[in-house]
């Protein structure tokens, strides 16, 4: 079991506390680094969002090209990398392999989650910024965001495979939430879950026996952690203190921060299904259910 010293999110002050200690700059780097790690799933262009402003320091990292492998219908839309583009990409941004690095975004850290549990899955200290961009902009009035884009000098990021006891492919995830040997849980929207709507995938829906707790419900307005308690309360209420938990989303992404969360509250680690339900829907010989 790998033991960071980091915890899985970090509020602002001790984003500031982290950052003093390893200061921003381009010598340093190597340290600490800040990632933005902004992605829309409407299509717009985090690259682009970064461009027009983003924390002093902050580097930023593509979903697309580094924390996902290839699309496709057997694989799902954000497949995990091949360890070495992953490898390429941290090194292009400045992460070494001794690096401690916090990642935010603008979504309550539902899209940073995926970057940070990648990185931890791999024994690297990293950590989602609570609150992301909006709490750092509270924190420091008249501040004035950064904008264009900083050169980076390129780190040492040893290359590692994915660790196979945090990941569950579509045969286990699909039987052990049939079988009830796992507690499986679809971080999607409620609407989506229950078939309501489905905007991007190839049906709607999800995997029979997987229970609803959608990660955007474990944010508050401001777009910080609900209190440790009630995230606490909704995962031992379905059973995740009883038995070991599968996390899947749409593609692979947000279904990361709902591992984060269980590691916050102090429960074993749980696997990502990384296919997810783009995966799954597209295979049709897979079994669907809706509704609650």
């Amino acid at each position: 079991m790998i033991v960071l010293a980091i915890a899985p999110f970090v509020d602002v002050a001790e984003f500031d506390r982290l950052r003093a200690a390893g200061a921003l700059d381009g010598s340093t780097r190597g340290t600490f680094v800040l990632v933005d790690s902004r992605w829309y799933l409407d299509g717009r262009s985090g690259s682009a969002a970064h461009a027009e402003g983003h924390v002093p320091g902050a580097v930023f990292i593509d979903l697309e090209q580094w924390l996902a492998g290839p699309p496709s219908p057997a694989a799902g839309r954000h497949p995990l990398p091949d360890p070495h583009v992953f490898a390429r990409g941290m090194s292009a941004a400045g992460i070494g392999d001794g690096s401690t690095v916090v990642v935010y975004d603008d979504a309550g850290g539902v899209i940073a989650a995926r970057l940070v549990w990648m990185l931890r899955a791999l024994g690297h200290e990293a950590a989602v910024l609570d609150g992301g961009l909006a709490a750092w902009q509270r924190a420091h009035p008249g501040q004035q965001l950064e904008t264009g884009a900083r050169e980076v000098r390129p780190a040492s990021f040893t290359e590692r495979p994915w660790p196979d006891s945090l990941l569950a492919s579509i045969d286990e995830t699909e039987s052990a939430a049939v079988d009830d040997t796992a507690l499986v849980l679809d971080a999607r929207t409620l609407d989506r879950y229950r078939g309501d709507a489905e905007p991007v995938d190839a049906r709607a829906g999800h995997i029979p026996g997987a229970e609803s707790l959608s990660c955007r419900d474990n944010v508050a307005a401001d777009g910080t952690l609900i209190a440790i308690d009630a995230l606490r309360e909704r995962l031992t209420a379905l059973g995740a203190g009883d038995k070991p938990v599968i996390s899947y989303c749409g593609s692979g992404v947000t279904a990361c921060h709902t591992l984060l969360v269980l590691e916050h509250v102090g429960f074993a680690a749980g696997r990502l299904y990384s296919g997810s339900w783009s995966q799954y829907a597209a295979d049709p010989s897979r079994k669907v259910a809706t509704g609650n």
